[in-house]
C-alpha cells in the first residue's frame, strides 16, 4: 500500500507540537518527526504574545522537518478547547416504506435536521458526530442502519471553532509559505483515541490539565457532549510556589514536578535557589501549604463544571486525567479522585514515542486527522470543505 505523509500542529498553553507521520491506510501510522517549541500560549481566547507566535510556529516546523527529512508545505491544525464551543442537538426523522428500516439516507437527513436546528452560530463547524441513535423506544446505539422501526432519533454534537483562531492561524501559516489543509478538534481527537469505545458508550469524563488552562469534557458515543475550559492550570501552581517560597519560576517548576501528593513516602525536602541565588531547603509541609490550596481550587472548579454540565454521570462513568500539570505527579490523580469522589485513571498508552500525558492532545489530533482522511467520502471533499472555510 502506498505511503502518504501527514503533518499536524497542536497548540498547547506552553508549547507547540508539530508532528510528521507516515501512514499506509488506517491501521499503520509512524511518527517520523516531532518538533516542539515553547511559547507563551493563550488565555481567554487570545494569544499571550502574538508577536512571538510566528517564530514559535516556525521553530516547531523546522525541528519536525529536520527530524523527518521532509519539507512541510501543507499542515493540519488542531483547534484547542479554549477556541472551541460544543453544541448538542437532538433530532428525529420518520422512517419510510412498507417495511421501514434505518438507511444511510435517514442518518444523513437526521444530521441535516440537527444542523438546521443549530441555527446561526458564531464561528465554523469543524466537527460533527453522533453521541447516540435510538430507533423507536430501543436502546442507544451507534449502528442503527438496518434496524426496523418507525422513528429514528439521535443526539448530534457539533464542535464550533472561533473564527478569530481560524483566520489568524490561516494567515500566520500563509506568511510562512505553508497551506492549512484543515482544522480539527483537538479535544475530540484526544477523547476518541484514548477512551475505549465501551466506556464512551456509557459516558466518560476527560480532564486535561495543562499549563494555563484545564479542559473538562464529557464524552458519549463518538462525540463530546460537554466542554468547558477553565483558565487555570500548572502555571498557577508554579506561580504560587515562586511567590510563596520566594524562588524563581523555573525553580518553582522543579519543585512542583517533584512533589508527591498524599501520604506515600516520597521526597521529604526540596532544594532550590532563591531569587538572590542563595541555596535553600524547604520541607514537604512548607511546599504543601503553598501548593495544595491551589490544586484544591482547580479540582473544585473541575467538580463544579461537571455539576453544571447538565450531563448525568453514573457511578460507572470513568474519569481520566491527562496533561502536563497534575497527571505527571505521583498521587496527582488520587488527589483529584478525592475531590470528585470518583476513581480517576491515567489515559492508556497508545504510542511508544511521546507517551507522556503532556503529548496526549497531539497524538489524539494526529489520529483524528488520519481517521478523517481515511474515511473521507471523496478525495477532494475534505480539502474543498476547508478551502471554503478559509475563503480559498
Amino acid at each position: 500500500m502506498m505511503k502518504s505523509t501527514v503533518a499536524a500542529m497542536d497548540f498547547g498553553t506552553s508549547k507547540i507540537v508539530a508532528l510528521v507521520a507516515e501512514t499506509s491506510g488506517r491501521q499503520r501510522c509512524d511518527i517520523i518527526g516531532a518538533g516542539i517549541a515553547t511559547y507563551d500560549g493563550f488565555l481567554e481566547g487570545q494569544w499571550n504574545a502574538p508577536d512571538q507566535l510566528n517564530q514559535a510556529i516556525s521553530d516547531a516546523v523546522q525541528k519536525a522537518e529536520e527530524q523527518s527529512h521532509t519539507r512541510i508545505r501543507e499542515i493540519n491544525v488542531g483547534v484547542p478547547g479554549a477556541f472551541s464551543t460544543v453544541y448538542t442537538v437532538e433530532a428525529k426523522v420518520e422512517l419510510q416504506g412498507a417495511d421501514p428500516r434505518v438507511t444511510e439516507k435517514d442518518i444523513n437527513e437526521l444530521f441535516f435536521r440537527a444542523t438546521e436546528s443549530l441555527g446561526d452560530i458564531r464561528g465554523s463547524i469543524i466537527h460533527r458526530s453522533p453521541a447516540w441513535f435510538i430507533v423507536d423506544d430501543g436502546k442507544k446505539t451507534l449502528e442503527p442502519v438496518g434496524v426496523r422501526g418507525y422513528e429514528l432519533r439521535g443526539m448530534i454534537s457539533f464542535v464550533v471553532a472561533d473564527q478569530f483562531f481560524l483566520d489568524d492561524i490561516a494567515e500566520r501559516f500563509r506568511s510562512l509559505g505553508i497551506q492549512v489543509n484543515g482544522c480539527f478538534s483537538t479535544p475530540t481527537g484526544q477523547a476518541m483515541l484514548f477512551i475505549p469505545d465501551e466506556e464512551r458508550d456509557r459516558s466518560a469524563v476527560l480532564v486535561d490539565m495543562g499549563y494555563l488552562t484545564t479542559e473538562v469534557m464529557v464524552v458519549e458515543g463518538d462525540a463530546i457532549t460537554f466542554l468547558k475550559t477553565l483558565p487555570m492550570g500548572g502555571g498557577l501552581m508554579a506561580a504560587d510556589l515562586a511567590y510563596g517560597l520566594e524562588v524563581t519560576l523555573s525553580e518553582a517548576e522543579k519543585i512542583k514536578r517533584a512533589y508527591i501528593f498524599g501520604l506515600a513516602a516520597g521526597q521529604e525536602s526540596f532544594d532550590a535557589v532563591d531569587k538572590e541565588g542563595n541555596a535553600k531547603t524547604f520541607t514537604k509541609e512548607e511546599v504543601e501549604q503553598v501548593l495544595e490550596p491551589r490544586v484544591d481550587e482547580i479540582c473544585d472548579e473541575v467538580q463544579e463544571a461537571l455539576k453544571l454540565s447538565g450531563v448525568r454521570l453514573g457511578n460507572w462513568s470513568p474519569v481520566y486525567l491527562t496533561g502536563g500539570a497534575l497527571s505527571i505527579n505521583r498521587g496527582g490523580k488520587d488527589f483529584l479522585a478525592g475531590k470528585l469522589n470518583k476513581p480517576v485513571r491515567d489515559l492508556p498508552r497508545r504510542a511508544v514515542k511521546l507517551s507522556s500525558p503532556a503529548y496526549s492532545s497531539a497524538l489524539g489530533l494526529l489520529d483524528l486527522i488520519i481517521d478523517t482522511s481515511a474515511n473521507a467520502p471523496a478525495s477532494g471533499a475534505m480539502s474543498n470543505f476547508f478551502k471554503n472555510l478559509f475563503g480559498g
